[in-house]
């Protein structure tokens, strides 16, 4: 299975970066997201909870991060244990690109496989869910990324004054 996509985020690309980063703000924005823990700057454990069609499952895994092209892109690798339901891995590459001061396009393309039950829905199914979550992760994720822009920049006009 493969998705892309393009979004835009209304914050400088330094911040948006860093917001990728930090694991509060990935708990905060991943649907399903029970526990994100970072181990290291480039470690990541995550539980999450998915349901898809008909099943429910919950999903232990490990992120791998390769920020050798930080910070205008890196890439991540994945995998996840879903007891019964399955498991799946996959990866993704993410290209930052400023578009003026305060306005970044991120980009993505993510593949991943899955087997098991989940594997049994069929694709088209784990494909419109997968898309589904993908969309849900990046709409929180620019809210997020957009409240502390507007918060940063009421505290700078507060310094300001």
């Amino acid at each position: 299975m493969e998705l892309s996509d393009e979004i835009i985020i209304n914050a400088p690309k330094d911040q948006v970066y860093a917001a990728l980063n930090d694991p509060e703000v990935l708990k905060q924005c991943i649907p399903g997201c029970e526990e994100l823990i970072k181990h290291s700057d480039t470690d990541l454990e995550a539980k999450v909870v998915l349901k898809i069609g008909p099943v429910k499952a919950r999903f232990s895994g490990e992120v791998q991060l390769d920020t050798a092209g930080a910070p205008d892109a890196f890439s991540l690798t994945g995998k996840g244990n879903g007891g019964a339901a399955g498991h799946a891995k996959g990866g993704a590459d993410v290209t930052l690109t400023a578009d003026g001061p305060d306005t970044t396009i991120l980009r993505y393309e993510a593949k991943a496989e899955i087997a098991g039950k989940l594997a049994q829905l069929g694709s088209r199914l784990i494909q419109s869910t997968a898309k589904k979550l993908a969309g849900k992760f990046f709409k929180s994720f620019a809210q997020v990324v957009n409240e502390d822009n507007v918060n940063e920049d009421s505290v700078n006009e507060d310094t300001a004054a």
